[in-house]
């Protein structure tokens, strides 16, 4: 009869990817942003969060006061199912210290 040797199986964590984290710098943060409107203009849901991710790099609570709004607010607004008002979302930008730009679509 053969033994059969047993293997040692390794698990391995997996830790959630926040890109928060990888947003250090201005220059970061608004070619973060450039990617979402180029890349996925008509995802409303989607720009807002990535303004969330910004904000939350930036710290939530100084944007908001900057924006004039209640941390809470700027939270609900930026999350997956939020859905700021442009007033809002330019409010945030301006807080953020990025601008938004049109350009010709080709």
């Amino acid at each position: 009869m053969a033994k059969v040797a047993a293997k040692k199986v390794m698990a391995t964590k997996a830790t959630p990817y926040d890109v928060a984290e990888h947003l250090r710098t201005p220059e970061e943060m608004a070619a973060y942003l450039d990617v979402w409107l180029e890349e996925a203009a008509d995802d409303v849901a989607g720009i807002a969060r990535a303004l969330g991710d910004i904000a939350r790099a930036r710290g939530m609570s100084q944007v908001a006061k900057d924006a004039g709004l209640s941390r809470e607010s700027l939270y609900r607004a930026l999350s997956a199912d939020g859905n700021p008002s442009f007033a809002t979302v330019l409010k945030v930008a301006r807080a953020l210290g990025v601008r938004l730009h049109a350009q010709p679509a080709h």
